[in-house]
């Protein structure tokens, strides 16, 4: 099995490249949708979350309203480091069911999708990793209108993440994301090739269908060596 990590910064485009995997029939494991459903109301992370920023966080309905608590994590990095704390055990969890549903479905190829996938440490578990790449610039300018907020506020949370020059550092694969939309589509179709060629040995034992080929071998070779010493 080929786990493939997508990472990027907020506001480069890595939701719309998951996108893109998505419509090309590759299974994506959200680290964003996992993250979301381990603060509902009542769960382990909620749980955890409201006693570390007590109840001001909360809607009347009980949810935590994300808008308030990250503006609170944004601005203050030993807030935000508790919070990953707290949730990072949740999602890693999460994912890990996630990624083994998609195993015993037999999906031989699946998409990592974390924006922290090297802040988490889950880069080990990936090969190749790509990241959506932007300049600086874009990326202030974009983020400040897709949320309508102040550059200051854009800028604590772009700096908030680990730099997208470090992240491509460590990347294998980087689609640059500073031109159209239509550019970004071709620069995918480029990389399709290279994320979907013949699963190495180690991918294809790591699989369901390898698994089940080295079970079999195993048992073949148990009766056999029993057959055969029952013969002497």
């Amino acid at each position: 099995m080929r786990i493939i990590g997508l990472t990027g910064g907020i506001a480069t485009g890595k939701s719309t490249v998951s996108n893109l995997f998505k419509a090309n029939g590759f299974p994506v494991v959200d680290a964003d949708v996992i993250a979301r459903d381990v603060l509902k109301k009542g769960s382990g992370g909620w749980r955890k979350v409201v006693a570390a920023f007590g109840e001001d966080i909360l809607l009347e309905s009980g949810e935590v309203d994300r808008a308030k608590l990250g503006q609170i994590v944004f601005s203050d990095p030993s807030k935000r480091q508790l919070l990953n704390r707290l949730l990072a055990p949740y999602i890693s969890s999460g994912i890990f069911w996630e990624v083994f549903k998609l195993w015993m479905k037999g999906c031989k190829i699946i998409i990592l999708d974390v924006p922290l996938l090297f802040e988490a440490k889950m880069d080990r578990w990936t090969n190749p990793i790509i990241i959506v790449w932007i300049d600086p610039e874009t990326q202030l300018k974009r983020l400040m209108a897709r949320d309508r907020t102040s550059a200051l506020d854009a800028q604590n949370r772009i700096n908030a993440q680990m730099p997208l020059d470090l992240k491509r550092s460590k990347a294998d694969i980087v689609i640059d994301n500073n031109g159209s939309l239509e550019d970004l589509h071709e620069n995918f179709k480029k990389i399709l090739d290279q994320v979907t060629k013949p699963l190495t040995w180690t991918e294809f034992w790591l699989s369901r269908q390898g698994a089940i080929v080295a079970f079999i071998s195993i048992l073949t070779g148990v009766l056999g060596c029993k057959k055969l010493l029952a013969r002497l």
